[in-house]
This record gives structure tokens, C-alpha cells and sequence, in this order.
């Protein structure tokens, strides 16, 4: 019997899952424009596990998304799992964010391509068919109407991309599943547990973020 914690915070999505040998059983999460991960994560992880009828000493393993996302979002998440696993001597289940994402899209045909945002009309993007296999892999890119143009089967869009791409991603082949925004750590469950039982983990101490693109901090214009 494996119980991991699966902590999703890469996008404006903070959600955490308790999960039972790959099943969620419990998940606590909320979406708000103003990224309330730093107030809102260990209190969902707390919930969570006593929701569940567990302790923390019960984890086999904590799992976190490893992006690409938000910078501030991936740190807070990372920090806080790696926090977990040093103290309670378990080990970190790296997850990519996208294919998360992409698991909640339930398609029987054609390919589903999971964007998430990054500013103006790029966006983080990745290519997987309907077993959730991945056909091409994390690209940052910009979105124009040639874009995805070599495919004929349905292409099925999930993300937070929907209302800039579908202005410019015309074609009658494109689906865009607006419903599904964000990632969740309830859909990590069984991505993080196949990882378990393969022992593919990552180094606590060493693992970094996959932030696709370096962080860029803004100076504030000085006035003459």
C-alpha cells in the first residue's frame, strides 16, 4: 500500500491530492487570479492528510509538478515538497506539468495538445496522442495561424491558452476543450504512482524546476 501527496502549483491552479496506490482519494484545490499558493499550500496539504484518516509518516512518496509554468509557483511547490522529503527521509517524484494536463482530457482519437501561458501569443506546449504517449515534446513557442498546420487528425487544445489561440487556430480539425484549464494534482495520482513503482525519482537536494525559459524580473522605470 503507497500513499503519496501530489502537489500541483505551476499554474494559477494550488492543488494537492492524497493518493492510494495511484487512485485520488481526497483533493483540495483553488484557482485565483492572484496566486494564493504561499497561503493556501500547507494548509491544503494539512487538510488533505487528515481528510484522508492518514499521517504524514504514512507517505511512501511526495510528488510535485515540475513545469514548465510559473516561476514564483514551481518555487513554492518545490520548496515545499523538497521541505517534506528531507524531513521525512521519502522520495520526490518530479511530474511534468503538461502531461498532467493532458490527462484530463479524455479523447479516443486524434492528438491532444496541452498550452499553458506565457505572455503574449507564446505558450508552453507539448504533443501527446490519445494513450497520453508523447509524440513531441515541451517546446516554448509562438502562436501563429502555420502553427500545428502539419496535422490532419483532430487536434484537441486544453490549457489556459483558449481565448488568445482560438482566434488565430482556425482550422476544422482544431477542438478546444475550454473547460479543462488547469492542471491538477488529482490527475498526478496515477502518473506519480507509475513512477513509484519504476523507482524514477529525483535527487532531493539537486532538483531544480523545469522553467523552460530564464526568469525575467522587471526594473521599475526611473523618472528624469
Amino acid at each position: 500500500m503507497s500513499f503519496i501527496l501530489n502537489i500541483e502549483t505551476a499554474t494559477k491552479n494550488c492543488s494537492v491530492s492524497i493518493a492510494k496506490n495511484g487512485e485520488t482519494i481526497f483533493c483540495k484545490e483553488i484557482a485565483e487570479e492572484g496566486y494564493s499558493h504561499a497561503e493556501k499550500l500547507h494548509v491544503f496539504i494539512e487538510e488533505v492528510i487528515a481528510e484522508s484518516g492518514i499521517t504524514v509518516q504514512d507517505l511512501g512518496a511526495i510528488a510535485v509538478s515540475q513545469g514548465p509554468g510559473s516561476y514564483t509557483g514551481l518555487r513554492i511547490g518545490v520548496s515545499a515538497a523538497k521541505g517534506l522529503c528531507f524531513a521525512l527521509n521519502i522520495p520526490l517524484i518530479a511530474v511534468d506539468t503538461l502531461q498532467t494536463l493532458a490527462s484530463k482530457a479524455n479523447v479516443s482519437d486524434g492528438k491532444i495538445i496541452p498550452m499553458l501561458d506565457a505572455r503574449r501569443m507564446e505558450v508552453y506546449s507539448e504533443i501527446f496522442n490519445a494513450d497520453l504517449e508523447v509524440e513531441r515534446g515541451i517546446q516554448a513557442e509562438i502562436i501563429t495561424e502555420d502553427s500545428f498546420a502539419a496535422y490532419t487528425e483532430k487536434l484537441y487544445f486544453v490549457g489556459d491558452c483558449a481565448e488568445k489561440c482560438k482566434q488565430v487556430l482556425t482550422k476544422e480539425n482544431f477542438v478546444f476543450l475550454e473547460e479543462i484549464k488547469y492542471p491538477s494534482a488529482r490527475e498526478m495520482s496515477k502518473i506519480s504512482f507509475d513512477k513509484y513503482q519504476k523507482s524514477d525519482t529525483v535527487d532531493v537536494a539537486y532538483f531544480e524546476p523545469y522553467y523552460l525559459k530564464d526568469f525575467m524580473m522587471t526594473q521599475p522605470s526611473k523618472k528624469q
